[in-house]
């Protein structure tokens, strides 16, 4: 380096440079030579050193407790090694120097790792909670029918002007008996299954309305509940079960007709 004057090495930066390692080895000697020599220049040297400092600082991001607990045990390790700050050596403190670097780099390479293991555990967090939201919708939905359900049975049950009819069994089922309520008004029949005796799996029982000679489907009938609604039909002329296969027939199997009743 040739000979510079004061401000010249102020306004070219080469105080910078040196702070960070990029001048030539005989260039810092140079530099650590006026330093060295002339106070003034060390004092602007050591506010200039004091601001990278300060900078460093200001932009550190505070990490969660796992990540500044790993980085105090690297910073004791650096310090048991002899990593550390002097005050006069150019070599040392560029160690220094490129020992917070080295911290920093640490620090932001856990950071990432923790931020991006919180995004997952946000992402998995996210697809429970629409999970739940999926469950409590059917829930709600299953909640809101029942409700409705309900509602129906009891508008039927109460109405003064629904009509009470007894199915008994035949001899086909001679034990068994169902209580049918029926209101034209409100075009419903709800039926008591209390009575109805138990079927093996292949089979369920399945109600008809007769009009005109013709057999209607009105339902199979659900034995799991105690009061089920069935379809009103127009016109009917009587209430019929028979039994039929599981899920039910199109037309009704005449030979295992089990009760009826004329309305």
């Amino acid at each position: 380096m040739k000979m510079m004057d004061k401000k010249k090495i102020i306004e070219d930066g080469i105080l910078e440079q040196y702070i960070l390692g990029e001048l030539h080895p005989s260039d810092e000697r140079y530099i650590e030579q006026l330093l060295a020599s002339d106070p003034e220049l060390k004092q602007h040297f050591d506010t200039l050193e004091a601001d990278f400092e300060t900078l460093g600082l200001e932009n550190a991001v505070v990490p969660p407790p796992m990540v500044k607990n790993e980085l105090l045990s690297r910073a004791t390790a650096l310090k048991s090694e002899g990593v550390k700050q002097p005050t006069a050596s150019k070599a040392s403190r560029f160690k220094f120097y490129f020992a917070v670097a080295a911290s920093f780099s640490a620090l932001f390479l856990a950071t990432s790792i923790w931020l991006y293991s919180q995004l997952n555990k946000l992402e998995s967090d996210v697809k429970m909670v629409e999970t739940e939201k999926q469950d409590l919708k059917k829930e709600l939905n299953q909640l809101s029918e029942s409700y409705d359900t309900t509602a129906k049975l009891y508008a039927t049950l109460s109405h003064p002007d629904t009509k009470q009819y007894v199915l008994e069994g035949n001899t086909l089922m001679p034990q068994g008996k169902v209580i049918s309520f029926v209101n034209h008004d409100l075009k419903s029949v709800v039926i008591n299954t209390e009575r109805l005796p138990e079927l093996d799996e292949a089979h369920n029982y399945q109600m008809w309305a007769d009009v005109e000679g013709e057999m209607i489907d009105m339902g199979v009938i659900d034995t799991s509940q105690s009061l089920v609604a069935m379809n009103y039909i127009d016109a009917s002329e009587s209430l019929n079960i028979t039994i039929e296969p599981r899920g039910g027939s199109e037309h009704p199997t005449v030979e295992r007709l089990v009760t009826n009743v004329y309305l």
